[in-house]
């Protein structure tokens, strides 16, 4: 079991940054893909960017060039940050780890972008 821990939600205008963090517990098997999903009211979840244990990252077209996925892998603990924000990130956004054969989720943290 791998528990996910998320922080730096919150509320900012269009324009501005805001940066998350999840951090893994330990887990006894190898922490593989890290990454963040988010969900909007009425709308499905959808992967904003994955990142493998060497760095590779993935993103959802509609944030590239503004949000930025990192990880260190010594902390297990992976990074989100999103610039130039808008209207449209408003979401819950879930942190997501991959271990071993099986994925786990965070609890999710809510930002709301104010236009």
């Amino acid at each position: 079991q791998v528990q996910l821990v998320e922080s730096g939600g919150g509320l900012v205008q269009a324009g501005g940054s805001l940066r998350l963090s999840c951090a893994a517990s330990r887990s006894i098997f190898v922490i593989k893909d890290m990454g963040w999903y988010r969900q909007a009211p009425g709308k499905q979840r959808e992967l904003v960017a994955a990142i493998t244990t060497s760095g590779s990252t993935n993103y959802a077209d509609s944030v590239k060039g503004r949000f930025t996925c990192s990880r260190d892998n010594a902390k297990n603990t992976v990074y989100l940050q999103m610039n130039s924000l808008k209207f449209d990130d408003t979401a819950v956004y879930y942190c997501w780890v991959i271990a071993g054969p099986y994925a786990y989720w965070g609890q999710g943290t809510q930002v709301t972008v104010s236009s």
